[in-house]
């Protein structure tokens, strides 16, 4: 196999902060991005960059368009990225939070391994990185965020198992503070502020923090890692809880 062969990956979530920083990366390697949102991106599409409208909480849509993908493209590599921390006491959690929690961190990366895991083992390459989240050690006020999250690393531990006998990797990637407008948005100034300083090395982290380690885990060199939790974190994994 080419080691500098390029990719092509699926990014969920990747019109807008970590998910646009993902982006942008990967194409400044000179990989094709296939970008599924929501959201329209503030960058226009180009033979390299594609973007698909999709709301991912829909999961009928979601498996039609999965399964489209899969006839148009050769997809080499899943970065499950989209979430929505959803904030609220566990008093305030609703059917709608678990659904969308659900769908999102659980339902969408089972529904687009299906559908492109079978050429990936056609094949024997393929890489799957999950983004998971430092909260999965736990945070207040994040019930449906964090145990959702935390579901993402039961995907990577059972996929890596089942999965790497045909070249497959299945790794996770946890970030922590990342000042994204999400994070702002649901993060209030004085814990925003507060939250950064359990980083040791003094700074809050960037979208391409976390984009640097997921292009390790995609990298087609990195075959020997699998089912791995990366904490891209500042170090805020090692300290007291949020």
């Amino acid at each position: 196999m080419n080691s500098d062969a390029k990719l092509t990956a699926v990014i969920t979530g990747g019109s807008n902060g970590i998910g646009q920083g993902l982006c942008a990366m990967f194409l400044a390697e000179g990989h094709t991005v296939i970008n599924l949102d929501v959201q329209p991106p503030k960058v226009a599409e180009t033979d390299k960059y594609r973007y698909f409208k999709i709301d991912l909480v829909d999961a009928d849509a979601t498996q039609k368009l999965a399964e489209r993908i899969a006839k148009d493209f050769t997809v080499d590599c899943i970065v499950n990225n989209a979430g929505t921390p959803t904030p609220g006491n566990l008093e305030g959690v609703t059917n709608a939070h678990i659904d969308t929690g659900v769908n999102l961190s659980i339902r969408t990366p089972v529904i687009l391994a299906q559908a492109f895991v079978p050429g990936m083992k056609a094949r024997k390459f393929g890489r799957i990185i999950n983004i998971s989240s430092r909260a999965i050690l736990g945070k207040k006020a994040r019930t449906v965020y964090s145990s959702t999250k935390a579901a993402m690393v039961g995907l990577t531990r059972s996929w890596a198992l089942e999965l790497g006998p045909s070249g497959i990797t299945v790794n996770a990637i946890a970030p922590g503070p990342v000042l994204t407008e999400l994070f702002k948005k649901n993060n209030p100034p004085e814990v925003a502020a507060k939250l950064v300083e359990h980083a040791i090395v003094g700074r809050a982290g960037t979208p391409e923090d976390i984009a640097r380690a997921v292009l390790f885990m995609a990298d087609r060199a990195n075959g020997y890692v699998t089912g791995q939790v990366l904490h891209v974190c500042g170090g805020s994994s090692l300290t007291l809880n949020w």
